[in-house]
């Protein structure tokens, strides 16, 4: 068996770490071409030696003297800003991409690797928010493999298989509520990001980790499977279940349910994607249902959390209404982590965005970058940056 070369893209964050976690575990199997990190260049210098990587990008271009000096004894290739990633993902030098970039930025950089007929590793959940339609399309025209790195997502991909399409009757994501789950909404109003942090399952970064507490990931998630699975948006569902245990299922016509269960580690879903059809040789942690003797499962508040009926309105326009959905939400919540906005303001620009932005029927990625920045900016109006 031969060597999977990896570019990794989003390294120094929490699931580019839990992929070097799998690549350290498994130097049989893979080796790592390309590291690529937004600013943190000591972390992305320290991995650039220990994974003998052969080229490192770093976004923010005002570290690249750094980077480059900290790399300046080795023979590693130092590059910096979004075009040198977009070169990374369609290196001919790795085989797989690993996508773990935040945002909007994800976008262009999966697209370049379809293009250059790469396996995919997709954990930056933007790129079919954004664009899932072309991309989706795109990857199908050049029959490239794209595989989810998220648990709902990797859930459904496991429950799927063996199974015929015809006979799926709904996907059932599941969602943990965040770590805001049990307040109402007028205690929703004072909410500080150190509180809407507090996750009471997973750890993840900040963005996401907010995005959670307002359901907007679990609605970018609705999206999501609705071009990963080509399955109509009226038979994708949401559970509110606290313990995530169950990571999603999947219910079929005959009325069975089938659903993947395990610990709330992002390693599994990890491995598996990089790992398929083989599965690891063992867990990272260890899992037993009778630890966990009471599983809970209730509908989701649509009132306390628009964002997920926001999603759905997003799908049904089509067009460039998620693209500035995603804008509007990165601006909001990048506002939200600095205190110059409310909690509640989150959603509060998402809908002002969606009601004012110029909407694209049929989008190219140059309307997709149009409406991100116009997205952005409506944001910023309605939150008064």
């Amino acid at each position: 068996m031969s060597i999977e070369r990896l570019s990794i893209l989003g390294s120094t964050g929490s699931i580019g770490v839990q992929t070097l976690d799998i690549v350290r575990r498994n130097p049989e199997r893979f080796s790592v071409t390309s590291l690529v990190a937004h600013s943190r260049w000591q972390e992305l210098a320290a991995q650039a030696r220990e994974f003998g990587a052969e080229r490192v990008v770093i976004g923010d271009k005002r570290h690249y003297a750094a980077l480059k000096e900290a790399l300046a004894d080795t023979a590693v290739e130092v590059m910096a800003g979004g075009d040198a990633i977009v070169d990374v993902a369609r290196d001919n030098r790795c085989d797989t991409v690993v996508n773990a970039l935040v945002g909007y930025s994800g976008l262009h950089p999966t697209y370049a690797a379809i293009e250059a007929g790469k396996r995919i590793a997709l954990a930056n959940k933007e790129t079919l928010v954004v664009g899932g339609d072309v991309v989706m399309s795109h990857a199908k025209a050049r029959g490239v493999s794209i595989m989810p790195i998220d648990s709902e997502h990797s859930a459904i991909m496991q429950c799927l298989e063996g199974e015929r399409r015809e006979s799926v009757r709904n996907l059932i994501i599941t969602c943990s509520g965040g770590a805001l789950r049990d307040l109402s909404i007028d205690e929703l109003k004072g909410v500080t990001a150190e509180r809407a942090l507090q996750h009471p399952q997973w750890s993840m970064g900040a963005k996401i980790t907010i995005d959670s507490a307002t359901l907007v990931n679990k609605g970018f998630e609705v999206i999501e499977a609705r071009w990963l699975f080509d399955i109509e948006p009226s038979k994708i569902k949401v559970v509110i279940h606290p313990q995530s245990i169950v990571h999603s299922m999947v219910e079929f016509t005959d009325g069975s349910v089938k659903a993947q269960l395990g610990s709330a580690d992002m390693h599994t879903p990890i491995s598996y994607a990089l790992l398929y059809p083989d599965r690891a040789r063992e867990p990272m942690e260890q899992f037993s249902i009778l630890d966990y003797p009471t599983l809970t499962f209730a509908a989701p508040d649509r009132v306390k959390y628009p964002a997920l009926d926001i999603a759905y309105e997003c799908l049904e326009r089509g067009g460039t209404a998620a693209c500035t959905m995603n804008g509007s939400n990165e601006v909001a919540v990048a506002a939200f982590l600095k205190g110059k906005c409310g909690y509640l303001d989150i959603v509060g620009a998402i809908r002002y965005a969606l009601d004012n932005a110029t909407f694209v029927a049929k989008p190219t990625l140059e309307d997709y970058t149009a409406s991100n920045h116009e997205s952005r900016m409506l944001a910023e109006r309605y939150l008064k940056l």
